[in-house]
């Protein structure tokens, strides 16, 4: 189960994404907290989290300065930034800070555990809304967040499945071993999907498919 601190300055926000966590139960919010001293002083007593979802904007201790000390004293948690701030400036900030995910809070509830779940196994995640507002402000080539998705294209059904294994962060061996194939296929399924999809990696290649709906939280 994902351990998860949730800090938000406004009780009525804060209800209603801790509502919206709930609802899957492969996450479990361990303490809630109105500011990063809060979420501080939750760690520093000894509590655990795999995850911290935290607002940019808060009294006391505000979301950058809250990464910049879980990243000095608690490297092994993740931070995920959830703000109205779309300003690229906040993003790139977070993302230098040692961020490993950034969303709006226009998010829906599928994206939201998805960006949690795949960050938890590994990876980084930049909501979608914001991959296009930033694909939509600058020229291609000068975007180096996000990769620019092309037209959608069609899976094969194993294909499917072998991405869906790749979202929920199994290694090769892992999902030849489940789909009783050799690892080196698995290495092709993955390495004609990037070509499919025209991106150049693993990490574009799950942007690619949140995007245009083939991965969906699970």
């Amino acid at each position: 189960m994902i351990q998860v601190i949730l800090v938000e300055d406004h009780n009525v926000v804060r209800n209603g994404i801790r509502l919206l966590l709930e609802t899957d139960s492969n996450i479990n919010i361990v303490t809630e907290a109105a500011h990063g001293k809060q979420a501080l002083a939750y760690l520093n007593a000894g509590g655990g989290a795999d995850i911290i979802l935290t607002d940019i904007n808060m009294p006391e201790m505000d979301g950058i300065s809250l990464l910049k000390e879980v990243k000095r004293t608690y490297p092994t948690v993740k931070i995920i930034m959830l703000s109205m701030h779309d300003n690229e400036l906040y993003i790139k900030q977070a993302f230098q800070k040692g961020a490993s995910g950034y969303l709006l809070k226009s998010v829906s509830m599928n994206e939201l555990i998805f960006a949690i779940k795949h960050i938890n196994s590994g990876g980084k995640y930049l909501g979608t809304e914001l991959t296009m507002n930033l694909l939509d402000q600058k020229p291609v080539g000068s975007v180096n967040l996000v990769e620019k998705e092309g037209p959608k294209v069609e899976f094969s059904t194993r294909e499917a499945e072998v991405l869906q294994f790749i979202a929920e962060g199994m290694t090769n061996l892992e999902m030849a071993d489940k789909l009783f194939v050799s690892k080196r296929t698995i290495e092709g399924y993955r390495q004609a999907m990037i070509e499919k999809s025209g991106v150049r990696n693993t990490a574009a290649l799950i942007k690619y498919a949140v995007v245009h709906g083939i991965l969906k939280a699970s």
